[in-house]
């Protein structure tokens, strides 16, 4: 299914010409040297075609041959390859091998071209390896840059304003270029092909091999069966691996727009028809605003609330949408999630997870918390550049599969948020209102839901205790202004877990903060608060020993929302 799909969106793509998709043959890639010749095959320059300033300098986009994949075998790619194989200049490489590359290159040019070619471009290029002991490639500023880094370089007739590559007869022969007969059934398209043995690399995985990985490959006997090898186990024509390999990292590509990272997941998505261009768009900005301006995402989430009154996001809302979490394994990548729905049910789900998130808040915190804000707000410091590091690898791509399919999102969600609140002995906006949406989706839920803001009406012990606590500390804060420390430094975590070990202690000090407070009204307003909570609560058993983790997590959302109501009331806004 992932490979059809993907299969399908390359058809759809690669017929259009401003989508950016390389054609049958060809991939978009970097090349930061273009070897410019006249007619005769002399050196005219050496274009230097990055863009940019120190080490954000890049390469502009070309259109050229794919690539073969390389591992110790002298395998040559045509027409665009690194210095030492065009130019047969040994940079890294020992010489021998050196010159072994650069006479394969030669050779592919006449397997694919024949020895005499017609084009005056692909004259050109034999002409100047013909002569290539003539050339003073050293009178070009970039020569130095060219043995260092050692890059992919191709070449451009002088005049031309495109590649030779790109002149449509080359184009022509290399789109056309015939292959073996047919050897099996595509399992992708259900029609004759020649089977791909080892498919193209995909590359853009995060933290995945640089030169590229498989979702599809099998280098050992215990993976293949019925003597058969590699690729030969799970069979791939090579125009369907071509496509879904060409598809899959132009969703990968550094520049795309359909791409976001989820904890270890590189995550990609795409809809099934071009009307589907505007929740691409808007998907990323939903779970993901660093990626945009924050004001255009705020209203593309504020579009969800229109669209669950009535407005639909396209116009189709019954294309599919495909969302595909990849995470790196070693020389292979990991399917961490696949969701596949509607667009109409797709917009439902995620309406949900932010209606699931809403909870009083202070007008500096984000009306639309992102995914990465919530994430953070779970993990554990860490001086790594990852700043998700210390979370559970798996917890992210596990919590965005629940959002997508609309399920009850994982425990460990759950644990690691009262964990933090424990460790950091607050609750705040992010925890409070992560805490929440688990509860309110949880599947072995008995309960009433847990409101946005404070909930008179709730009974639930944990939850009454929680508003209970942060009224203690509020008396404590009134009665001695200014203090450092509050109870929920030192005592948050086991009166959350434990209060029959904490809230007889608590209620003895709330007797003696009370009496520092000079206004009497206030003391009588505080005593009412108390009374109303207490009478929620088991008037012969009012702290029990333990709390289960549902009511821990109660608790916490309790806390928070009577400290909002707190707020509120002293003037603040909610």
């Amino acid at each position: 299914m992932i490979l059809q799909a993907l299969h399908e969106y390359y058809q759809r793509k690669s017929a259009d010409p401003g989508a950016g998709l390389a054609p049958p043959g060809f991939e978009l890639k970097e090349i930061p040297f273009i070897i410019v010749i006249d007619g005769e095959g002399r050196l005219v320059q050496i274009d230097d075609m990055r863009e940019g300033q120190g080490k954000k300098r890049r390469a502009k986009i070309q259109l050229v041959p794919k690539s073969v994949k390389r591992s110790v075998d002298v395998r040559a790619n045509l027409l665009c390859d690194t210095v030492e194989w065009v130019l047969g200049v040994s940079t890294r490489g020992k010489p021998e091998r050196v010159r072994q590359q650069h006479e394969a290159f030669r050779d592919k040019l006449i397997e694919v071209f024949g020895s005499a070619p017609m084009d005056p471009g692909l004259k050109a290029v034999f002409a100047f390896l013909g002569r290539l002991g003539e050339h003073d490639f050293t009178a070009s500023p970039a020569w130095n840059e060219l043995r260092e880094m050692s890059p992919f370089v191709t070449f451009r007739l002088a005049g031309d304003s495109h590649l030779v590559t790109q002149r449509p007869h080359v184009r022509q022969q290399i789109e056309g270029r015939g292959g073996p007969p047919a050897d099996g059934v595509c399992l992708v398209t259900g029609l004759d092909d020649v089977i791909e043995v080892t498919h193209p690399s995909i590359k853009g995985v995060r933290d995945a091999q640089p030169f590229g990985a498989n979702i599809v490959s099998f280098n050992l006997d215990a993976f293949s069966s019925f003597g058969k090898e590699q690729g030969l186990n799970a069979p791939v024509g090579k125009k369907a691996a071509m496509a879904y390999t060409t598809a899959l990292n132009h969703l990968l590509g550094r520049d795309s727009r359909q791409r976001m990272q989820v904890g270890d997941a590189t995550t990609v998505f795409w809809a099934e028809k071009s009307s589907g261009a505007t929740v691409e768009q808007a998907f990323a900005a939903w779970f993901d605003p660093r990626q945009d301006d924050p004001d255009a995402n705020v209203e593309r989430i504020r579009a969800l609330y229109e669209f669950k009154k009535g407005t639909p996001l396209t116009d189709d809302d019954d294309q599919r949408f495909y969302v595909l979490g990849l995470a790196p394994n070693k020389a292979r990548i990991v399917i961490r999630f696949w969701q596949v729905a509607t667009v109409r049910e797709m917009g439902e789900r995620i309406f949900r997870h932010f209606s699931d998130l809403e909870i009083a808040r202070s007008p500096f915190d984000p009306q639309y918390p992102s995914l990465y804000r919530l994430l953070l707000g779970l993990a554990p410091p860490t001086r790594d550049a990852d700043k998700l590091k210390g979370l559970q690898p798996r917890l992210p791509g596990d919590w965005m599969r629940a959002i997508l399919a609309g399920s009850p999102y994982p425990h460990g969600l759950l644990q690691a948020a009262l964990r933090r609140c424990r460790a950091l002995r607050d609750v705040d906006y992010v925890r409070a209102a992560l805490i929440k949406a688990c509860l309110n989706r949880s599947s072995f839920r008995k309960e009433v839901k847990l409101a946005v803001s404070l909930d008179s009406d709730n009974t639930n012990t944990g939850y009454r205790l929680g508003r209970l606590f942060a009224t203690f500390e509020k008396i404590q804060e009134e009665a001695n202004p200014g203090i450092n420390a509050t109870i929920r430094d030192r005592y948050f975590g086991a009166a959350s877990s434990n209060p029959l070990v904490v809230f007889p202690l608590l209620n003895r000090l709330k007797n003696h903060h009370l009496a520092k407070i000079a206004n009497p009204g206030r003391v009588v307003n505080l005593e009412r608060v108390i009374g109303a909570i207490m009478e929620g609560l088991d008037a012969a058993r009012p702290f029990p020993p333990s709390l289960t983790l549902a009511d821990q997590g109660r608790f916490a959302v309790g806390y928070y929302h009577q400290r909002q109501k707190f707020f509120e009331k002293i003037g603040g806004t909610q």
